[in-house]
């Protein structure tokens, strides 16, 4: 557990950082991130000194420079760096998304059939993903579980997308591991 405690809006920020760092590897430019977090250059410009100074960005120099995430930050986000994650798709809309590791799927109120929801908590951007769009997740490595709903809400600052279940089915026999 991180010791710590960014605000949401540096949250939100350090998430779209490390989202775009992941997509291209390289330094990321303040532009991109204030674009990505519909937040003006100056403003991103102001986090990232705060954040440079609790050492979980390091500024790179140069016409290629921009910024880049620490170890920290992905510790202080509680995201974790596996070399080869198992793969759980995702697809919006009946198209699946590249880019995007579904790293946890929390289920609530499942007592409540009609109401039943889904936390997907991700790794990679969700920009292009909007309310009530059609979403499905998995089958997961293990239980081959898939989950079919509608966006019911976002969480940016997290990474989180909440889901409106529609259908979740899992094989019944022995999966083979």
């Amino acid at each position: 557990m991180s010791s710590i405690e960014l605000t949401p809006s540096q949250k939100k920020i350090l998430r779209a950082l490390t989202n775009l760092h992941k997509e291209s590897e390289s330094a990321i430019k303040g532009e991109d991130i204030a674009e990505q977090v519909d937040r003006n250059p100056g403003t991103i410009r102001n986090q990232m000194q705060s954040l440079k100074a609790l050492q979980l960005v390091e500024g790179v120099p140069g016409p290629k420079g921009g910024y880049k995430p620490t170890a920290a930050a992905y510790e202080a986000l509680e995201i974790q760096q596996m070399d080869d994650p198992a793969s759980v798709p995702l697809e919006h809309e009946g198209n699946p998304v590249e880019d995007v590791i579904v790293e946890e799927i929390d289920l609530s109120s499942v007592h409540h059939p009609e109401l039943c929801r889904a936390e997907i908590h991700m790794q990679g951007s969700m920009g292009e993903i909007h309310e009530d769009d059609s979403v499905v997740v998995g089958p997961t490595p293990l239980s081959k579980l898939v989950i079919e709903g509608r966006v019911d809400g976002k969480d940016d600052t997290n990474n989180i997308l909440i889901l409106r279940i529609d259908d979740m089915a899992a094989p019944a026999e022995e999966p083979a591991h």
